[in-house]
């Protein structure tokens, strides 16, 4: 399943560790290391970061939508999983 994370990218929902916002110094500092070692993937399009996604693969995202919207968008797909497989194996 795929979340969309704003202007139509598309990531791996299952492999999302956290969503957080982008305006404490150890967030800034983790981006800015990601940046160095080439693990930084900047989907905002020139707009301001409001969301940082970690994933299980050590890449840092960043993403113009809030990470309430994000974690909303999460939790839908989560359920409508839940609600196939239900429906799938009932």
């Amino acid at each position: 399943m795929f979340t969309n994370i704003g202007f139509g990218n598309m990531v791996a929902t299952g492999r999302i560790i956290v969503v957080l916002s982008p305006e404490s110094a150890p967030i800034k500092r983790m981006i800015q290391e990601a940046k160095e070692s080439n693990t930084l993937i900047d989907a905002t399009y020139g707009r301001r970061t409001r969301a940082v996604l970690i994933m299980d693969s050590g890449h840092v995202l960043l993403s113009p939508l809030q990470p309430e919207t994000l974690a909303h968008r999460l939790q839908n797909n989560e359920y409508h999983d839940q609600t196939k497989e239900g429906e799938r194996y009932e």
